[in-house]
């Protein structure tokens, strides 16, 4: 499918540029030198038509007014006869030959015949065309290629006629005999003679000409594409450059983390004095105030993390002894008002779900700091089996189910981070979704990548939130029942630790089945293995739930 123009590159558009000035100045080259030329031939042609109608005007011989009667044309001679004791011979035989044909033929020449037959009297040029208009009828004739002369046909006879005796050369098409350059005049005796002379030689001269300069236009234009290409790139590399520079900044991860934004354009691509060199100057101070943005935004964010950090450190001490006081009241052996017995589980609950807050928030921080996680070979088959294992504790009201390999499959981290994705993933899918609810858990191996997939049948997430659902604080809204609240932070703490495994989280959802796929790295087991006993779905089931068996 042919690309538009617009959507060319620049070398692209500066050598179809080039390539149709040049071959426009060339088209106008040639033209206006087959005209120029064609000027200068046709005055060439039209001096030597004046000095071929120059032989009306030879005085008739003597001999040639005494006769009665003039053989036809055809019977002249050829007009090869150049020298005059030839050509006297010729007329003297002529006479003869008249005077013997005068007694046969019946009538004599009309004046126009003989004016013509003197008129190709002597040598003659190919072509040459001679014709006399009187008030008679018009009579011509004229010489083919083979030397032979022949009469004007009645068509040609016409187009001869109608020549205006202005003295100025005319052409006209003579049908098989191609365009002739016709000069008419009139005579002292007050008869129109026309006098002709073929542009076959002018045309071929043009054509010949016109063919050598377009094979030269083309190959002029062929090398000038050459030459231009190469000038086109080698004058485009700075600019290249330039462009090389902007793409290895685009490649950066400027969205998170310390950038270090050192990339810039060469100095020899900043010279103010030129285009490219302004570009690359802009472009260069751009990036100087996008590395000064980045600088104090991730001075910023490290600020705050390590705000995060220490308050959550700090807030736990408090929360551990509130939560204590608030059991410790409630194990007493002195009776309690029921108000305060209420208050306190009220209390209890709180710090509970506050310490999960700020255990969430810690654990972020420490993720965000970089630090390094427990690596070690992990069976992640059997970390799905305990994982669902507790989600089915948690949750009866929904239904779950496995899907595993018959093998057991490993990848190198952290057991106990890696159980808390699993763990999250299964708390989101039981938190917004109502009861009843098919959440399946998968395991699936594609080349050197285990993935992880938490599939559930529930109502879906709202489209304007699915890009964000990794995002912290991120909540869904009343589209995904939940029966109890949730930090928002639990997707978030999923992406950091996958991300954290060199691995990959993603989530696709629409009404009735949404996904979230975990993609680990994995590792082979070692060549010798014991095999693990097959880990099965336990917990407590209910006669009238439909709850899916585990299955591999």
């Amino acid at each position: 499918m042919p690309v538009a123009p617009s959507r060319w590159s620049l070398r692209t558009r500066l050598l179809a540029l080039l390539m149709l000035l040049l071959a426009t100045v060339s088209l106008v080259i040639v033209f206006v030198t087959a005209v120029a030329l064609r000027g200068v031939l046709v005055d060439q042609l039209d001096r030597r038509l004046r000095e071929a109608s120059g032989r009306w005007d030879r005085p008739e011989p003597t001999f040639l007014q005494n006769l009665p009667s003039f053989p036809a044309l055809p019977a002249l001679p050829a007009p090869a006869a150049a020298d005059s004791a030839a050509t006297a011979a010729a007329d003297s035989a002529a006479t003869d030959s008249a005077a013997t044909a005068a007694a046969d033929q019946p009538s004599s020449l009309s004046p126009q015949q003989l004016r013509v037959r003197r008129f190709f009297r002597g040598p003659v040029d190919p072509g040459t065309l001679g014709a006399v208009v009187g008030e008679d009828g018009t009579y011509g004739a004229f010489i083919d290629t083979a030397g032979e002369g022949k009469e004007l046909t009645t068509a040609e006879t016409a187009v001869v006629a109608g020549i205006p005796a202005y003295l100025r050369p005319y052409t006209r098409a003579f049908g098989d005999q191609g365009d002739y350059r016709l000069l008419a005049r009139t005579t002292h005796d007050d008869m129109i003679v026309v006098t002709g002379l073929p542009m076959k030689q002018v045309n071929a001269t043009l054509t010949r000409m016109t063919m050598i300069a377009g094979v030269v236009a083309l190959v002029g234009v062929a090398a000038a594409a050459i030459a231009g290409t190469a000038i086109v790139r080698v004058t485009l590399r700075p600019l290249r450059r330039v462009a090389a520079t902007a793409s290895r900044v685009a490649e950066l991860p400027l969205d998170r983390g310390e950038v270090a934004l050192s990339v810039r354009v060469p100095q020899v691509d900043t010279d103010p004095r030129t285009e490219v060199g302004q570009v690359g100057a802009a472009l260069n101070r751009m990036l100087g105030h996008i590395g000064a943005a980045l600088a104090a935004r991730h001075a910023s964010e490290m600020r705050m993390r390590q705000f995060l950090a220490d308050v959550s450190h700090e807030l736990r001490t408090p929360l551990a002894a509130i939560s204590g006081y608030a059991e410790l009241t409630r194990r007493t052996r002195e009776h309690v008002p029921a108000d305060v017995t209420y208050a306190m589980s009220r209390v209890e609950s709180e710090s509970a779900r506050m310490t999960a807050l700020v255990s969430d928030l810690l654990l972020l921080a420490r993720l965000d700091s970089g630090r390094d996680l427990v690596r070690e070979p992990v069976d992640v088959s059997r970390l799905i089996v305990n994982a669902v294992n507790d989600a089915h504790v948690a949750a009866p009201g929904h239904r779950f189910a496995l899907d595993l390999p018959e093998e057991p499959v490993t990848v190198t981290g952290d057991p106990a981070r890696l159980h808390q994705v699993l763990a999250n993933l299964l708390a989101n899918a039981r938190t917004h979704t109502p009861p009843g609810t098919q959440v399946t858990a998968s395991l699936t191996v594609s080349g050197p990548t285990a993935i992880l997939a938490v599939v559930d049948d529930g109502p879906g997430i709202p489209p304007d939130l699915l890009p964000e659902v990794f995002q912290r604080f991120a909540r869904g809204d009343s589209s995904r029942s939940r029966a109890a609240g949730s930090t928002g932070l639990g997707l978030a703490i999923v992406a950091a630790v996958v991300e954290a495994h060199h691995g990959h989280v993603r989530a696709t959802s629409e009404p009735g089945r949404t996904a979230f796929m975990v993609e680990l790295p994995r590792c082979l087991p070692p060549s010798e293995t014991v095999p693990s006993e097959p880990a099965r779905l336990t917990g407590p089931t209910h006669p009238d739930r439909a709850s899916q068996p585990a299955h591999r």
